[in-house]
């Protein structure tokens, strides 16, 4: 049939976020994962927080092991609600390994030239189609990965270091691009210049053990959301997801909150 002006029709975000959540080590990420409702993990690295109970599948040590559980995941009935992958820089040597098995390479650096990163992109891809499926399906999706610092060289600027989502880049502006939220979550932290005499300063960093989770892209750090949400939120235990969700689609108009002023 083809495409008129009379099969215009409006359109608004109706299904459950895609969430990248990535910070720095021991804040607290998988915990906030397990705030979410009726949440299953999808466990690649070693390393459970003491005072939580997670229901998983295990730690899963084969990307086929990750595309199966996803695969259980959209075709059996269930009350899960969140799906929380725990973490995408562990999963990403497993994509690495099936792309070594796919063409045959004992390494992902043997076809030289960045070639097995290229080829990995299209495991990525699989994964992304994965998370849409139980996405459609109206599961929450959380994927959980550590932080790394790297050289940022935006044109006409002089390059400085960032925080980013620690995956190789090709498959970090993917898994970012298909997000809904980036989020990056790091302690408040205050640079205080000192004089040490002789006109001379010293610079430190100082701060308690506030916790902020930010939503919007600085010079410092890679976030974005498709929401409309604050720029940043203090992250408290127990109340992050509650927090988040007011901006999800789905809230009612009145539990979305004023957006506060940085």
């Amino acid at each position: 049939m083809a495409i008129s002006l009379s099969s215009l029709r409006k359109v608004k975000a109706t299904e459950p976020p895609r969430i990248v959540l990535y910070g720095v080590q021991g804040i607290g990420k998988t915990s906030l994962g397990a705030d979410f409702p009726a949440p299953v993990f999808i466990q690649i690295e070693e390393g459970t927080p003491g005072d939580l109970e997670l229901t998983s599948f295990g730690r899963l040590k084969t990307f086929d092991e990750v595309m199966d559980a996803f695969g259980s995941l959209y075709a059996e009935d269930h009350e899960f609600k969140t799906v929380v992958v725990d973490t995408l820089d562990a999963l990403e040597p497993l994509v690495w390994a099936k792309a070594c098995q796919i063409n045959g390479w004992k390494s992902i650096e043997d076809p030289g030239y960045g070639k097995g990163y290229v080829a990995a992109e299209d495991v990525w891809r699989d994964y992304v189609e994965a998370v849409n499926a139980l996405r459609s399906k109206g599961m929450i999706v959380l994927q959980i990965a550590h932080c790394e610092t790297v050289k940022h060289e935006p044109p006409g600027m002089e390059p400085y270091a960032r925080y980013h989502i620690k995956l190789h880049k090709r498959a970090g502006a993917l898994i970012s691009q298909e997000a809904d939220v980036v989020a990056f979550v790091n302690y408040d932290v205050n640079l205080k210049k000192v004089d040490t005499g002789f006109n001379k300063t010293k610079t430190h960093a100082e701060g308690g053990g506030l916790r902020l989770i930010h939503f919007e892209e600085r010079p410092a750090f890679l976030a974005k959301n498709r929401y409309g949400m604050p720029a940043k939120m203090t992250l408290k235990r127990g109340q992050g997801y509650a927090e988040m969700a007011k901006y999800f689609p789905g809230a009612a108009p009145e539990e979305a909150p004023a957006i506060a002023a940085e």
